[in-house]
């Protein structure tokens, strides 16, 4: 991913990501795609482990065992238009935040599938695990014996952040006014993380030294 300096994350800011937009694209060394949620458990390793599952009936997952993939992770993202800037002349872009997560997928056994699919229901729904009304034993194991589980050791992850932190501190307010106006609910995300992220990484320069 082409990343200029002023827009590469830091590694605990692109586990956030992952963390908020755990829906990921999962692409082989031959191009096949499938779309899956993934929940990153940082403490394995030093970039952490991706866990997920396929529906059995998905072929994609019978190659991948020992094989190299890349999860890609869609942060918000949205239109910028030169007319928010003070600067002229301008054109228009798009301002967005990704991540690139790689490594080598390991098939997982029964017990370790179910375990990666209830941290998935902790994740979004930890209500649903005591639930036996809509989820009950007998129907866990059905479920299991239709899904296939896998983890993913990463070996390399790196997110991006471009959201016009370059420019002058009017055309960066002019962006954010312009996001938060926005009827797009994304454009409206977007803002928000722009203005928690550029916080953050002002607050670490200023206590780094690096400012003032």
């Amino acid at each position: 991913m082409y990343r200029p300096r002023d827009t590469r994350m830091p590694l605990d800011e692109a586990q956030a990501v992952i963390d908020a937009h755990g829906f990921a694209v999962l692409l082989d060394e031959r191009l096949r795609a499938s779309h899956l949620p993934l929940v990153l458990a940082r403490g394995e390793g030093e970039l952490g482990s991706l866990y997920g599952h396929f529906a059995r009936a998905n072929p994609h997952w019978q190659a991948l065992e020992g094989q190299r993939v890349l999860a890609i992770f869609q942060g918000p993202h949205a239109y910028v238009s030169p007319r928010w800037y003070a600067a002229r002349p301008a054109v228009p872009t798009w301002n967005y935040v990704a991540v690139h997560a790689s490594g080598i997928v390991e098939i997982l056994g029964d017990e370790t599938t179910q375990a990666a699919f209830d941290g998935l229901l902790a994740k979004y729904e930890p209500d649903l695990l005591d639930d036996a009304a809509i989820l009950s034993d007998d129907y866990r194991q059905r479920l299991l014996r239709g899904t296939v589980g896998f983890r993913i050791r990463l070996d390399h992850l790196q997110g991006k952040a471009k959201l016009g932190l370059n420019r002058s501190p009017e055309d960066q307010a002019g962006v954010l006014a312009g996001l938060g106006d926005s009827a797009d609910p994304l454009a409206r995300q977007l803002g928000d993380y722009t203005q928690g992220y550029s916080e953050r990484h002002l607050a670490d320069d200023l206590g780094k030294g690096r400012l003032g």
